[in-house]
């Protein structure tokens, strides 16, 4: 199989990447900038390669899209980027805040342009989702819980699509756990976490549209699953990217 995984140059990402290498499949890593796909490489060495892209910048993402499709096609895509102690003035190079162009514009934006689309496309939420603000009263506004809530959207979102029939959409909550993004006194089993990763790449997961824990289904917030609250989420980053769903 052959993998890709956003935001693999430490944390999750990268033991996620290292686990399934040991299995015997093609992982291609991603990093923000040189320095760190060489963190990257040495990580998980027997990585395929590790591509290149600043996720805070639309023109990088949509570089990123193209690249993939040259490189493709993918069995496995992981939206596993993310930032979280950002503050929501931080800007990237086009202007808009980093945390909702990291965590929320980038995953839509390749979720829509990488062609074909890959058998199974993984957006990663948290339990913080259901902190999020279901409103959507501004969503460049977001903070991390609500760009936790905004990928369990779009998992469910592009789960619908007819495009996306032969795609398995999932959100994976890998739980709190001491690693990258994970908070001081994090408890839960990484081992879990990481096979959870594994399981959702190789297929062992069945149901497109379902939200994961530890490889067993759990129930997300409401605002989740609602179509309504989804295509407006899609059609707020339509206008703000310029890039629209797949048809």
């Amino acid at each position: 199989m052959r993998i890709f995984i956003t935001g693999s140059s430490d944390g999750l990402g990268s033991l996620a990447a290292k686990a399934l290498v040991q299995r015997g499949h093609n992982v291609t890593l991603h990093a923000r900038n040189a320095q760190r796909a060489e963190d990257a490489k040495r990580a998980c060495p027997g990585a395929e390669g590790v591509l290149i892209a600043d996720l805070s910048s639309t023109e990088a993402t949509r570089g990123l899209a193209k690249d993939l499709n040259e490189q493709g096609p993918w069995d496995a895509i992981f939206h596993n980027a993310g930032v979280m102690h950002v503050s929501p003035s931080s800007k990237g190079p086009e202007g808009l805040p980093i945390l909702f162009t990291t965590n929320t514009l980038a995953a839509y934006t390749l979720a829509c342009l990488v062609q074909p689309l890959p058998k199974h496309l993984v957006f990663l939420s948290s339990a913080l989702h259901n902190n999020g603000d279901p409103t959507l009263r501004d969503i460049k506004a977001a903070n991390y819980d609500d760009s936790k809530m905004h990928n369990t959207m779009l998992a469910f979102y592009f789960a619908r699509q007819p495009e996306f029939k032969n795609t398995v959409v999932s959100s994976l909550d890998p739980g709190w756990v001491l690693i990258g993004l994970g908070r001081p006194g994090g408890t839960d089993d990484i081992d879990a976490a990481i096979e959870n990763y594994v399981a959702l790449a190789e297929g062992r997961l069945q149901g497109s549209g379902k939200h994961w824990y530890h490889s067993e289904e759990r129930s997300n917030h409401e605002a989740c699953s609602d179509e309504r609250t989804q295509k407006k989420l899609v059609k707020e980053l339509e206008e703000i990217s310029g890039v629209k769903v797949p048809t």
